[in-house]
């Protein structure tokens, strides 16, 4: 994300540099004439080299974060904080742009006096959430600070304090997903009427809002594809934004459709889902798009009462059967277009070991966690499952700062199989 363009110095809130009261001069005799040059050009000399002692000794700038550990696209708030026993009056700072991370300054800058180790400061803080774009180390700064400040004499003097870089541990986003990390996240999904009873030319809206706090609009899912042979479909251009906010920055987009079937048969409209990274439970979570049965209201009046009674009850028909009669029911229904493909070939696969089963008892049994883990949720995908609650169990290992010790992969994993197949 682009950062700060280059600006002209700002100016210190006045609060921020009271006056200061020259010491009286100490009443002597006059030197002589030769000797008060000599003199004054020693005491100007002498002010040069403390206008730059105090500016070099006396100054800190340093680069703070909450946490060194994040995963990609997890936002990480640091605070540039400047330590001055300066009276400053202009300042000019200047955040790195780097292709690693994303940044966004979340508040105004803070000027205020502190008392640190017993001596009155001016203190400077500003707050920038940064997230980064890769894994692995990920170095930030360095950043100068350049200051006007007024010395003694009342003379304007010019330093620049640089704080030194500070080095982060990103950790991979744990699945091949695009990286979507957020403190919460809220999904709402709208519809402008009762789908299943839509009157004849009846079109239905169908709004859906996703808000993520502690993410950046573009790190939020591209808008699903909702389309369908039987369906007529128009899309809204789509609202995408960030905002900032007391708790953070919230992501936010929303996604608009015109819906109407093309025929008044009943049909349902596919569900869809994204995942993203609780960054406070430290574990996967899924948010789902539910599925919308269609249908016009009064249609089947011209079919007779069992048929119609048949077609009511065929959804819980279809959830009370086991996983092999259910496959078999969703291979006779296709044809008459009752069944989604997706959910026939979800149902069978459930039934099968997986392409990914070698790939887990490989990482297992060589202690490969993030190897296990991306098995995993390629294999949870595959089959079209929950990730079920014992994986928050691998999580932990994975991402949790103090993991509990004496975890066992291989057991791990037959346990994580046995939970499936009960499923």
């Amino acid at each position: 994300m682009a950062g700060h363009h280059h600006r002209r110095p700002r100016r210190v809130p006045e609060a921020a540099h009271p006056r200061r009261v020259r010491p009286p001069r100490a009443d002597g005799p006059d030197p002589p004439r030769g000797g008060r040059s000599m003199v004054m050009r020693a005491f100007l000399a002498w002010l040069m080299l403390a206008s730059v002692a105090l500016a070099q000794g006396d100054t800190r700038l340093m680069i703070l974060h909450d946490h060194g550990n994040p995963v990609v696209s997890e936002m990480v708030e640091l605070t540039i904080r400047g330590e001055y026993d300066l009276t400053v009056s202009l300042e000019d700072m200047e955040f790195p742009n780097s292709p690693d991370y994303d940044w966004i300054q979340v508040a105004r800058d803070d000027w205020h006096k502190e008392r640190v180790n017993g001596r009155l400061l001016q203190i400077f803080e500003r707050k920038v959430a940064l997230f980064p774009r890769r894994e692995g180390a990920l170095t930030v700064g360095p950043i100068d600070h350049k200051l006007t400040f007024v010395q003694d004499n009342g003379q304007r003097a010019e330093t620049t304090v640089t704080a030194a870089p500070i080095t982060l541990g990103v950790k991979p986003f744990p699945t091949d997903a695009p990286p979507l990390s957020a403190s919460q996240l809220t999904l709402t999904d709208e519809l402008s009427a009762d789908p299943g009873r839509l009157q004849k030319n009846e079109i239905l809206t169908r709004r859906v809002t996703v808000e993520a706090l502690g993410a950046l609009a573009h790190h939020l899912p591209v808008r699903p594809d909702l389309s369908e042979p039987w369906l007529i479909l128009f899309s809204q251009p789509e609202h995408r934004e960030t905002v900032l906010t007391e708790a953070g920055p919230v992501a936010r987009v929303v996604w608009e459709w015109q819906l109407r079937p093309r025929t008044g048969e009943p049909a349902i409209l596919h569900a869809e889902a994204f995942s993203w990274f609780d960054t406070d439970s430290r574990q996967i979570e899924v948010a789902p798009l539910k599925p919308i049965p269609f249908g016009f209201a009064g249609f089947g009046s011209n079919f007779g009462a069992s048929d119609q009674g048949t077609w009511r009850g065929w959804p819980l028909a279809v959830l009370a059967l086991g996983g092999g009669i259910a496959a078999s029911l969703g291979l006779m229904l296709q044809g008459r277009g009752l069944l989604p493909a997706a959910a026939i070939r979800a149902r069978i696969r459930r039934l099968l070991p997986g392409p990914h089963a070698r790939a887990m008892r490989r990482a297992a049994a060589e202690g490969d966690l993030p190897a296990l883990r991306d098995a995993v949720d390629r294999h949870l995908r595959w089959r079209d499952q929950r990730p079920p609650a014992l994986l928050a169990d691998l999580d932990r290992q994975l991402y949790a700062p103090d993991p509990p010790p004496g975890f066992d992969a291989p057991r791990w994993l037959a346990a994580f199989r046995r939970t499936l197949r009960q499923a």
